[in-house]
C-alpha cells in the first residue's frame, strides 16, 4: 500500500473536506477584510475609526450576553441527537434557541437605544451616541445570524457558512462602506456599511438554512425544554461574553487612558496578528460537533484532537513567524507609515496567538465538545482576569505595547489551562513526536526570516519574507521526516495538489 492509500476515518475525512472549505471561505473574508481596513485607513482619520471599533466592540459586547450563549447549545445537542436518528429533537432545539434569542436580543436593543449617551459620555465621545442608536439594530439581527451559522456546523455542511459568512457578508460590506466613505459619509458610512452586510448576509443564510437544512428548517410538534440548552449555554453565555470583552478590552483601556487614534492604530494591528486564527478557525467550527459524537470515547476523542493539532500547528507556525517578524513592513506597507508604530505589539501578540492556539484555542472547542462548558467559563473567567489587570498596569504606561503583551500574556495562561485540564479530566493530549519535529523545523526558518528583516526595506520584506519562510521550513520539515501517513492521507481528503505537496514532503 502506497502513502497516499492510507486509509483515513470517517471524522477525518470530514474534518479535512469541511476545513479546508472554511479554510478557503476565511481565506476570501481576511482579504475584504483587509481592503475594507486599508480603504478605511486612508479615507477617515484614525479618530473616526477608533469610534467605530469602540461602537461595533460595544455591540458585539452586548450582543454575545443578550444571546444567553444559545447558539453554542445548537452545534453541542443537535449533532448528538442527529447522530441518533433524533430529527424532531434536534428540530426543536433550534426553534427553541431562535424564539429565546430573538426575544431577549430585541429587548436588550431598546435598553441600548435608550441608554447611549450615558454609554458616550463614559468614553468622553459624543459621537458614539449615534453609532449605538444605528447599531442597536443589529442585536436581533445577529442573533438570528448566529444561530444559522452554528446550525450549519451542526450538520458539518460548512460550504453553507462560508457563502453566508466568509462571501456575502465581507463583499456587500466592502462595497457598502467605499461607496459611503467616498460620498463623504465618513462614521455612519462605516457603521451603514457594517449594517448592510449583516442584512444581507442573514437574508442569504436563511435562504440556505431552509433550503439545504430541511431536516432542521422544518417546524416542530413542539418547543424543547429549555432547561438543559441554558444549564449547557450559561456559562458559555459568561464565557462567550469575558471572551469578546477580551478582544475588545484593549480598544476601551486604550479609549480610556489614551486617545481614540491609538485605539484605531492598535485595532489595525490586533486585526493583522489575529490573522494566526485562521487555521484554527477553519477546523474549530466541525472540530466541536465531531468531539460531541464520540465524547465518551476517550481513544478517539484524542486521536481527533492529535489529527486536529498537528494540522493547525503545521500552517500556523509560518504565519507566526512572518507576521512576528515582519509586522512592521505590513502595517506600512498595506495601512501607511503611521501604523507602523505597532510592530512590537504585532510580535507580541503572535507569540501570544501561537501558544494559546497550539494548547486548544482561544474558546476552548475540544473541551466544549466534551461538555465541560463550566470549565470553559471558569478559563475564560482567567482570560479576562489576566488581561484586564494587565492591561490596567501597562497601558498607561507603554500604551498599545502595553495593551498587546496584557493580551498575549493571558492567551498564553488560558492555553496552558485547556491543555492541563483535557488532560486531567480525560488523560487527553496532543503532543507527539511528529508535532515536535514541526517546532524544531520553525527554529531556521525564523532565524533566515530574521535576517531577511533585518537588511531589507520593508516593501521588499513584505514580498521576500514569506517564501524565505515557507521554503526554510519546508526543507526543514522534509529533512526532519515530520509528516506521517496520515497526514499524506489528510491532504488526499483536501485535493490532489495539497496530496502532491504533502506526499512529495514525505517522500
Amino acid at each position: 500500500m502506497t502513502d497516499s492509500d492510507q486509509p483515513i476515518d470517517g471524522a477525518t475525512k470530514t474534518l479535512a473536506k469541511q476545513g479546508s472549505i472554511t479554510f478557503a471561505g476565511d481565506v476570501f473574508q481576511k482579504v475584504f477584510g483587509f481592503l475594507i481596513v486599508a480603504a478605511i485607513t486612508r479615507l477617515v482619520s484614525p479618530g473616526i475609526y477608533g469610534l467605530y471599533v469602540l461602537a461595533t466592540s460595544l455591540v458585539l459586547l452586548i450582543q454575545t450576553l443578550a444571546g444567553l450563549g444559545l447558539p453554542k447549545a445548537v452545534d453541542y445537542f443537535v449533532p448528538q441527537y442527529l447522530h441518533a436518528g433524533d430529527t424532531e429533537r434536534a428540530r426543536q432545539v433550534v426553534a427553541t434557541v431562535i424564539a429565546l434569542v430573538v426575544g431577549l436580543s430585541s429587548i436588550v436593543a431598546l435598553l441600548v437605544m435608550f441608554s447611549r449617551q450615558a454609554i458616550a459620555t463614559v468614553f468622553q465621545e459624543p459621537s458614539l451616541g449615534f453609532a449605538l442608536l444605528l447599531l442597536s439594530v443589529t442585536l436581533p439581527m445577529l442573533a438570528v445570524y448566529r444561530v444559522v451559522l452554528a446550525s450549519f456546523n451542526a450538520v458539518k455542511k460548512l460550504q453553507y457558512r462560508v457563502y453566508t459568512r466568509n462571501i456575502v457578508r465581507p463583499v456587500v460590506r466592502f462595497i457598502a462602506t467605499v461607496t459611503l466613505l467616498l460620498a463623504g459619509y465618513g462614521l455612519i458610512g462605516l457603521v451603514v456599511g457594517y449594517i448592510a452586510g449583516l442584512f444581507v448576509a442573514i437574508l442569504v443564510g436563511a435562504a440556505l438554512f431552509f433550503k439545504k437544512v430541511p431536516e432542521l428548517a422544518g417546524r416542530p410538534d413542539e418547543l424543547a425544554d429549555p432547561k438543559p440548552l441554558l444549564a449547557y449555554s450559561a456559562p458559555l453565555a459568561i464565557a462567550g461574553l469575558i471572551y469578546v470583552i477580551l478582544g475588545q478590552i484593549d480598544y476601551f483601556v486604550l479609549g480610556l487612558f489614551a486617545s481614540a487614534d491609538d485605539v484605531g492604530i492598535y485595532r489595525v494591528a490586533y486585526m493583522l496578528a489575529a490573522n494566526l486564527l485562521i487555521f484554527f478557525t477553519a477546523l474549530a467550527p466541525v472540530f466541536k460537533p465531531l468531539v460531541a459524537e464520540v465524547r465518551h470515547d476517550d481513544e478517539e476523542v484524542e486521536d481527533r484532537y492529535r489529527t486536529a493539532t498537528r494540522w493547525v500547528a503545521a500552517l500556523t507556525l509560518p504565519v507566526a513567524i512572518v507576521l512576528g517578524l515582519g509586522g512592521g513592513a505590513y502595517l506600512a506597507v498595506i495601512f501607511t507609515q503611521q501604523y507602523a508604530v505597532a510592530a512590537t505589539a504585532v510580535g507580541i501578540l503572535s507569540v501570544g496567538y501561537l501558544i494559546n492556539v497550539i494548547c486548544g484555542g482561544p474558546d476552548g472547542p475540544l473541551l466544549q465538545g466534551l461538555g465541560y462548558s463550566r470549565t470553559v467559563f471558569l478559563n475564560t473567567v482567567l482570560l479576562l482576569g489576566t488581561n484586564l489587570l494587565l492591561s490596567v498596569l501597562l497601558v498607561p504606561r507603554f500604551g498599545i505595547t502595553g495593551a498587546a503583551t496584557a493580551t498575549a500574556t493571558a492567551l498564553i495562561l488560558t492555553g496552558i489551562a485547556n491543555i492541563s485540564e483535557a488532560y486531567f479530566l480525560r488523560s487527553i493530549h496532543p503532543f507527539t513526536w511528529s508535532l515536535g519535529k514541526l517546532f524544531l523545523s520553525a527554529v531556521p526558518a525564523a532565524l533566515v526570516g530574521a535576517i531577511v528583516v533585518m537588511f531589507l526595506p520593508d516593501i521588499v520584506v513584505a514580498v521576500m519574507l514569506p517564501v524565505v519562510v515557507l521554503v526554510v521550513y519546508g526543507g526543514g520539515i522534509v529533512l526532519s521526516n515530520a509528516v506521517t501517513e496520515e497526514d499524506v492521507a489528510f491532504a488526499a481528503e483536501i485535493g490532489p495538489t495539497a496530496e502532491r505537496v504533502v506526499q512529495a514532503a514525505a517522500d
